[in-house]
């Protein structure tokens, strides 16, 4: 059986939600108009909240006075308009829990916690790990964690997962990075255990339609073709036939900026910013080759100007 929005708690986060780009100026600092537009181009687009300090915001690549940037930014732009979800990253728990609370004084009112960067301990760590973030943690705040092994290289299995959510009562939605059968098989364990916690997925919008078949209350996807996924996330409550047709015709630039977390943040921040209406001005990452370009420039014209 799908999930539908009727079925999950009350106000539990759902629909399509934007993960922001990190944009610099050409003295590699913040660009704050830049990170103000993607806000206010994104909640005018339909977005239901704003996630900042994911993998597309270059949080590896962001000091300690950036990250509280941004989430100051964030929280200030928004207005208090949608939710704000803050992505925790850190290499021991106390770490975790004190930028954890930090963000939540600031403003968030979701967190996304990353496991630690160690890729050679057992399941068990991490589960520990986690549950000694949320254990600390101010409880006013609803917890998550990013089950993303294809891209931070560690994961927790649905079984663990469960028994996190049995364990930990603020965990209270889920961040998954995988296939639409991998994420069916963790909501299936999650609804076995009793949990009707909200899953999402990422990847960019990758498997769309058949995440939400899967049971996802939503997706987690960089701004560069939100508004499109917006549109179709609403076409499947309606004609799920309309949804397929706007999702192939989206699908092309998902798989263009898909390649790599590199090519998100090169060329994805770039159709982006086009199709918002300014220009990228420094690269902390790699820096686009004159093909690449010429690739997204194409997508970002086929994709439009941005809605809202």
């Amino acid at each position: 059986m799908e999930l539908t929005r009727a079925t999950l708690p009350a106000n539990s986060p759902a629909g399509i939600w934007p993960v922001l780009y990190a944009y610099f100026d050409h003295s590699n600092q913040l660009d704050r108009n830049a990170m103000r537009t993607q806000i206010e181009r994104t909640i005018a687009a339909g977005a239901p909240g704003i996630v900042v300090l994911g993998l597309a915001t270059e949080v590896q690549r962001l000091s300690r006075s950036e990250r509280e940037q941004i989430v100051d930014w964030a929280h200030q732009d928004i207005a208090s308009r949608v939710p704000l979800a803050v992505t925790v990253t850190g290499e021991t728990p106390e770490t975790q829990i004190e930028f954890g609370n930090w963000a939540i004084a600031h403003g968030a009112q979701w967190l996304v916690l990353q496991p630690p960067s160690a890729r050679t301990q057992p399941e068990r760590f991490y589960f520990d790990f986690f549950a000694s973030v949320m254990s600390g943690l101010n409880n006013t705040a609803g917890a998550g964690i990013q089950n993303a092994p294809e891209y931070l290289g560690v994961g927790l299995s649905p079984e663990s997962i469960a028994e996190l959510a049995r364990q930990c009562p603020n965990f209270r939605w889920l961040k998954g990075e995988g296939a639409a059968t991998v994420l069916h098989a963790t909501i299936e364990c999650l609804r076995r255990s009793g949990s009707a916690m909200p899953v999402f997925n990422g990847r960019g919008g990758q498997e769309l339609l058949d995440n939400l078949r899967s049971g996802c209350a939503g997706m987690i996807v960089a701004p560069d073709s939100f508004d499109h996924q917006v549109s179709i996330f609403q076409a499947y409550e309606r004609d799920p036939a309309e949804a397929q047709q706007l999702y192939e015709d989206v699908l092309p630039a998902i798989v263009f900026v898909m390649q790599s977390l590199d090519a998100l943040t090169c060329y994805g921040k770039r159709i982006a910013a086009w199709r918002m209406g300014f220009e990228v001005s420094h690269d902390r990452g790699m820096a686009p080759t004159a093909f690449g370009l010429d690739c997204a420039r194409r997508f970002a014209d086929s994709l439009g100007p941005y809605a809202g």
